[in-house]
């Protein structure tokens, strides 16, 4: 596994350009895909070390996303967040028991963002 490569999907663009822009400054190498079918084509080839994901996309949802990238051989070791602007409490619930390590609130800041990157 990459030691600092970390992968942003999100079907917006602006999203995707905030989150890279971010984890570039935090001296992260990070790759980007718009959809949780991209994401689990660059996760079979790239070992990631982080992975945003959005809760709500077009087609495969974040939560299978996040999943299928967990039955990945590297998968338990991926930290994986939820990139998401659901952030009501039945929310976290689900999405932290559908696999994911931690949630980020959209819109994001380089703070909370550095905050739950910094240990990785």
């Amino acid at each position: 596994m990459a030691e600092r490569d970390a992968l942003v999907v999100d079907d917006h663009p602006t999203n995707r350009l905030l989150a890279t822009a971010i984890l570039g400054k935090l001296g992260w190498t990070v790759s980007e895909a718009e959809s949780g079918e991209t994401a689990l084509l660059l996760a079979a080839d790239r070992k990631f070390r982080l992975i945003l994901l959005d809760i709500s996309m077009p087609g495969l949802s974040g939560e299978e996303t996040c999943a299928r990238l967990r039955q990945l051989p590297e998968g338990p070791a991926i930290h994986i967040l939820a990139y998401t602007a659901h952030a009501f409490p039945e929310d976290r619930a689900r999405i932290l028991t559908a696999g994911f390590d931690d949630i980020l609130v959209k819109p994001i800041t380089r703070q909370r963002l550095e905050d739950l990157v910094r240990n990785l």
